[in-house]
């Protein structure tokens, strides 16, 4: 009897597959022939579910947003207790700054993406869109401090909750050129916490 094929595990797998490459040698040395070979499948199988490097690349942003998301999920689920509005943003944190081989790999892969946003529409429209739930998960954080009287009520939720991302994402390049180890960006954004959280209630 043939084996039936996972679709969305082979997609996954091409994702994978155009990760890695990306990493090693940037999106310009993306092609199809090149991901079959890297996923260990034809070129016909890799064209079966995309038609086009296009293509291939907006599934592979895709992914990676997905994980990222999956990710913090299962962080803050496996904690013992449900976290803090402070716990939230710091897990974010924890997750962003490229503290492993693995999250070092994916940075160099999403900063790839925001390379290539700056003049492709698709990839621009991808990043906006992970970066706008980012900033709704903090600002929804904040708002659940002011809630509970962790926080100064006059502070701006949305506005704090951009300056936050602002940090926590520009310490990514700092930590993957090695200006900053992962330590010491984590204590910058614990600095930003410190402030935003000790203003009077």
């Amino acid at each position: 009897m043939p084996r039936k094929v996972d679709h969305e595990q082979r997609r996954r797998r091409i994702a994978e597959a155009v990760w890695v490459i990306v990493a090693l040698r940037g999106l310009a040395a993306v092609s199809l022939r090149d991901v079959a070979a890297e996923a260990g499948i034809s070129l016909g199988q890799v064209q079966h579910y995309f038609k086009t490097k296009d293509q291939v690349l907006r599934y592979a942003g895709q992914r990676l947003v997905e994980l990222a998301g999956e990710e913090l999920r299962r962080s803050l689920a496996a904690r013992p207790e449900p976290p803090s509005p402070r716990g939230t943003i710091r897990a974010v944190a924890e997750q962003t700054v490229p503290a492993t081989p693995e999250r070092r790999a994916g940075a160099a892969v999403w900063y790839a993406f925001v390379t290539r946003a700056v003049t492709a529409p698709e990839p621009a429209a991808l990043i906006r869109d992970a970066w706008a739930g980012t900033h709704a998960l903090i600002t929804e954080a904040l708002r659940a401090a002011q809630r509970a009287g962790q926080l100064d009520h006059r502070l701006d939720p949305a506005l704090s909750a951009a300056t936050l991302q602002t940090v926590i994402d520009g310490l990514v390049p700092q930590v993957l050129v090695g200006h900053r180890t992962p330590a010491e960006a984590l204590s910058v954004v614990d600095h930003h916490l410190d402030l935003v959280f000790s203003t009077p209630t």
